[in-house]
């Protein structure tokens, strides 16, 4: 638990934080979008 006090207490680990979720939704993202343009085509 040490390991999150310090990941929300600190401006780096905030930002590693953002930077994580940021990551996750562009690839949401990504994979949403090909798979719609894959089915469109058909």
């Amino acid at each position: 638990m040490e390991v999150f006090k310090n990941l929300f207490n600190d401006l780096v680990g905030i930002l590693s934080l953002g930077t994580i979720a940021f990551v996750i939704l562009i690839a949401i993202f990504f994979i949403v979008m090909f798979v719609r343009k894959s089915a469109h085509e058909e």
